[in-house]
């Protein structure tokens, strides 16, 4: 076990590596000029030649673009991603409490949705084809149709406005994550309880559910095992299920003015703000591939088969 984690550690890290080149290389492509970002954000009235000649000196700008590449990246593994071209200030005293807020969230959110999928799943695949199955399949399919935004902004109407229920924005207490939290479950618990459902159904037509059975073992045991072996299947998935909110919380952060990466990013594009905008691209990148590498080595752990796979 111990050398498969290393060789997926390994693999790893040319695709950070690939991933932090593109990041900085497509920031660089950007049309507009950082150091005149840099310029209109200190309010100066003219901006000359000499000016923008000066300000990319002083952003190291006037270097190799490898060079500046290799600084960025050397800097950034040190957490320090440069400062605000709008505020001024280091990118990681913005970004740390913001990138706290949105973990919160998508903690949270992420454990309810994978309790509530493996329910489902189970629920629907020991009532295949029955009404309870084909009842809680229409109902996942229409809520993850509904735009999250809209939902979020009728909940916000009905339990907020006309119940006065609960805040409608911000992260003041524990109740400030209901909302929001319940919008995220509803928009993406419908497609991984799929996953467990699919799993199930495939694995109640093995050999080992037909010889557990013809032995007289009892149903529950017979389900567990089920249950069991198709999480092997799930847990790649539900790995990935923690990045992908953290990415996309980002309507979610506007609507409810959550304080987290979604709503600081959304400011710095409007402001172009670039040093926020490479740090917000690399952190997913590298929440994306440590987390697969992390769900592959919980389920090679699961599986022996799949560490000679690698």
């Amino acid at each position: 076990m111990g050398r498969y984690i290393v060789k997926r550690v390994v693999i790893a890290i040319p695709m950070l590596l690939i991933i932090s080149f593109l990041t900085f290389l497509f920031i660089n492509l950007a049309p507009l000029d950082p150091a005149e970002v840099v310029l209109k954000a200190q309010g100066v009235p003219t901006i000359t030649d000499e000016l923008m000649a000066q300000t990319k000196e002083e952003l190291g700008m006037d270097r190799l673009f490898i060079v500046q590449y290799f600084n960025w990246l050397i800097a950034s593994l040190q957490l320090d991603f440069g400062s605000s071209y709008v505020t001024g200030k280091p990118v990681w005293s913005l970004l740390g409490p913001a990138f706290l807020n949105t973990f919160k969230l998508t903690i949270v959110s992420s454990f309810f949705i994978i309790i509530l999928s493996i329910l489902l799943g189970v629920i629907c695949a020991l009532q295949e084809g029955r009404v309870m199955d084909k009842s809680i399949r229409g109902v996942s399919f229409f809520l993850t149709a509904i735009p999250s935004y809209w939902l979020a902004s009728m909940m916000i109407w009905f339990v907020s406005v006309k119940l006065d229920l609960l805040p409608t924005n911000g992260m003041t207490s524990y109740q400030s994550y209901i909302l929001p939290v319940t919008v995220i479950v509803i928009s993406y618990a419908g497609i991984y309880f799929r996953n467990v459902r699919t799993s199930m159904i495939s694995n109640l037509n093995e050999d080992y559910v037909l010889y557990g059975r013809a032995c007289g073992l009892p149903e529950k045991t017979i389900t567990i095992h089920i249950l069991r072996n198709s999480l092997q299947v799930a847990m790649s998935i539900f790995g990935m299920a923690v990045p992908i909110i953290l990415g996309s919380t980002v309507v979610i952060e506007n609507v409810f003015a959550w304080p987290g990466l979604g709503s600081l990013t959304v400011r710095a594009i409007l402001s172009r703000d670039f040093p926020i905008i490479q740090a917000y691209v690399l952190i997913l990148a590298v929440a994306f591939i440590a987390f697969n590498t992390l769900s592959d080595i919980i389920t090679a752990a699961m599986n022996p088969k799949i560490r000679n796979d690698l």
